[in-house]
């Protein structure tokens, strides 16, 4: 590799909006913002909100029914 091209590549410190802090290593130094994380993202938390949107829940609920599960 040559010297001298590559970026340093050192601790750099995430911190979420819902308060959960992590260091890892980058390229970029400091502090990284975050606005959600996998502590508070509903996919890895397994608390999916469903944002209901002028009724287009209850309008697809009306057309196709209720899935079984709920």
């Amino acid at each position: 590799m040559k010297d001298k091209i590559h970026p340093s590549y050192g601790p750099v410190r995430f911190e979420c909006a819902c308060g959960n802090v992590f260091e890892t290593n980058s390229t970029r130094p400091g502090t990284i913002k975050l606005d959600i994380c996998s502590a508070c993202h509903p996919f890895f938390t397994g608390k999916q909100k469903l944002i209901d949107t002028a009724g287009r829940v209850e309008r697809f609920y009306r057309k196709y029914g209720k899935p079984s599960g709920s």
